[in-house]
């Protein structure tokens, strides 16, 4: 029988970052996948023996996730019944007929198995271990005169991914379906269509989610008027007795006036009108938006980027066409190195660098991000560039530099807890360019706060008035996430998700070699908390991110800010106006009053007193646009949290 390789290469940013080789012979399939991005990426190695029907019997997947944890999967069939066992789960099924499986750890090779699959069972297939498969014919594609077709799968991930297949249905491409960073997998010989791929992908995007936004977006040409609410004042750090809230398009026009003839009325039924979230830590792109409204975030920070992807998709954004939040970029500038992160621009000369800050400048950016691979000795020019140009200057802490360095050189902003901690564990020669940046946390549980190394740097940010993007919650999730279970921070959402992101949350992230290693991280992760809650006490700002692009890790940044003894008013105080002010917007947004845009939230419950209301968001309006967050979750196959509340239109038919 002859034996058949495959070769795939793996995109990010133009730049080849992983490949996929598939060899077959007879039914088996042998997988090598490895990908290298920013310091981290998947290596599996996979087998998988396939029945006549391209249904996998037999699937074993072994080696490292995303961050360097520990993969074992093993899917077996015999005498007809089918067995699993995976980071998430185990579980067994008889069956006259193999059923598919969708595997928690796997290349995008495999996406090509499953869609043969599903369309060979009428493009519907009920999965293993639970969960539909869909896919959709959407167009046909010409590449070099080849014709491929274009389809969208849906039910394995979070996102739906666009794949495009050959003759006799091969793979040819996955493109995206990831929520932050777009990297595709594309067979070899046709990655010189990387431009056009990416661009197609884009494209089916854009017109997926216009669709979507056309369903949920909510435009009305008369007043609204929001009755029986309590409004959070940031600035008394309290809620008002009940009244309501009037806007009109992109205003607030009333807070406290009595109804007048005409309006749209919704009945509040009680509940909290706050000013929209923010997320002071994004990667956004046309997915994220989604996300973030329905969470109750209105604007976000974005902290790193496809440049072209981003420039094209706020104006999408600010116009409504596309449902997202008002985004404030951040000019992502990265060292050149075998570890750089494919996002933003990447000099390979400092002049090429000051010019990446005027490029930056120019499209009225509002800091730059300086990363792990930079240069130390370049941050300084860099830092005063972006001065004098009148942009901001934040980042990660380079390798074998120091916190310490990098605020005397002019950082205003240090980017991620574990940025600056790490300057007080680390050794001179360690590399934080690989997941180091992670695992070196795992020493933090024997970490002196009150030692004079930390003390430093903590009085050298105050002297400089230099602030921390906490994005503690990611911190949380890759060091306490343990294969199997549900993590704290995830138990309020999760179970509402679909089957196989509740699965991919249920992992390992970080390797670890014994229970040991494991519970370091566990001992580690207070001294996190324990170090917000000291910067906090000394007066040192601190912005709440999240490095996620689901919304739901907005709400867990703001409980752990709780959890370390701040007020729950204080942190919604943090999470609106002073974030507004902070991003040079408390003029326009952060408070609800008049003449001010309509960007505001409305929950259940009262979260000055009970943080964890803020996850019960029942409709959120950004300019003007209304949006309930119960029918953007049943757009996504997510389970909606709350009831829209009662709207009443004037001449409409009760």
């Amino acid at each position: 029988m002859t034996v058949i390789q495959e070769r795939f290469i793996v995109v990010s940013n133009g730049e080849t970052v992983g490949r996929i080789t598939a060899t077959s012979d007879g039914p088996v399939i042998d997988v090598d996948y490895a990908v290298d991005n920013n310091g981290r990426g998947a290596k599996l190695r996979e087998r998988i023996r396939l029945d006549g029907q391209g249904i996998p019997l037999d699937w074993s997947i072994d080696g490292t996730s995303l961050m360097g944890g520990s993969v074992h999967e093993v899917l077996s069939t015999e005498n007809g019944k089918t067995q699993w066992t995976s980071q998430a789960d185990q579980g067994c099924v008889e069956a006259d007929s193999p059923r598919l499986y969708v595997a928690n750890d796997t290349s995008p090779y495999a996406s090509g198995i499953y869609m043969r699959a599903v369309l060979a069972s009428g493009r519907s297939l009920e999965v293993l271990p639970s969960g539909r498969l869909r896919a959709e014919h959407l167009r046909q594609v010409d590449l070099d005169g080849a014709t491929v077709d274009a389809y969208v799968l849906s039910g394995v991930k979070l996102l739906p991914e666009f794949v495009l297949l050959g003759g006799e249905h091969r793979l040819i491409a996955c493109l995206g379906g990831d929520l932050m960073i777009s990297e595709i997998a594309v067979r070899e010989g046709y990655e010189h269509h990387y431009a056009t791929l990416v661009a197609l992908g884009s494209a089916l995007t854009t017109e997926h989610l216009a669709r979507v936004q056309q369903r949920v977006r909510h435009r009305f040409d008369v007043p609204v008027r929001i009755r029986d609410v309590r409004v959070f004042d940031p600035f008394t750090k309290r809620l008002t007795e009940r009244m309501s809230v009037t806007f009109f398009r992109g205003k607030i026009t009333g807070v406290g006036h009595a109804a007048h003839p005409g309006q749209i009325e919704i009945d509040g039924q009680g509940g909290t009108v706050l000013a929209g979230l923010h997320d002071m830590h994004a990667h956004n792109s046309a997915w994220t938006g989604l996300f973030y409204l329905a969470a109750g975030v209105t604007t976000t920070r974005d902290m790193g980027n496809d440049n072209d992807m981003l420039l094209e998709l706020l104006p999408r954004f600010d116009s409504g066409e596309l449902a997202g939040p008002t985004v404030v970029p951040s000019g992502m500038i990265e060292g050149r190195s075998p570890f750089s992160v494919r996002l933003g621009i990447i000099p390979d000369t400092l002049d090429e660098a000051l010019d990446a800050v005027r490029w930056y400048a120019d499209r009225g950016y509002h800091q730059i991000k300086i990363y792990n691979s930079m240069n130390p000795d370049w941050v300084k020019p860099l830092t005063t560039e972006a001065h004098r140009l009148g942009l901001r200057a934040v980042g990660h802490v380079p390798a074998f530099a120091t916190p310490d360095r990098m605020i005397e050189d002019g950082y205003d902003e240090i980017t991620h807890i574990n940025q600056l901690i790490l300057g007080w564990l680390l050794e001179p020669d360690e590399d934080t360019r690989t997941p180091l940046r992670l695992t070196a946390m795992a020493r933090a549980k024997d970490l002196d706060l009150s030692g004079p190394r930390v003390q430093h740097t903590v009085e050298l940010m105050r002297q400089h008035d230099v602030g921390l993007d906490t994005t503690t919650v990611i911190l949380e999730r890759l060091m306490c996430g343990r294969a199997g279970q549900v993590h704290a921070s995830e138990a309020a959402y999760l179970d509402h998700m679909p089957i196989g992101y509740q699965r991919y949350r249920k992992r390992t992230f970080v390797p670890a070699k014994s229970a040991e290693d494991l519970a370091a991280y566990d001992d580690s992760f207070p001294k996190l908390l324990h170090t917000m809650a000291m910067l906090h006490a000394e007066g040192i700002p601190l912005w709440p991110g999240t490095d996620d692009g689901t919304g739901f890790t907005v709400h867990r940044e703001l409980e752990l800010y709780v959890a370390v003894g701040m007020d729950p008013a204080d942190v919604l105080r943090i999470a609106t106006y002073d974030c507004a002010e902070h991003l040079g917007r408390a003029d326009v947004s952060g408070s609800i009053e008049r003449g001010k845009r309509a960007d505001f939230v409305l929950v259940d419950g009262d979260p000055t007193q009970n943080i964890n209301d803020i996850r019960k968001v029942r409709m959120v309006v950004k300019g003007g646009d209304v949006h309930f967050p119960a029918e953007i979750y049943r757009e996504l196959d997510i389970e909606p949290f709350e009831l829209p509340p009662p709207v009443t239109i004037p001449g409409a038919d009760s």
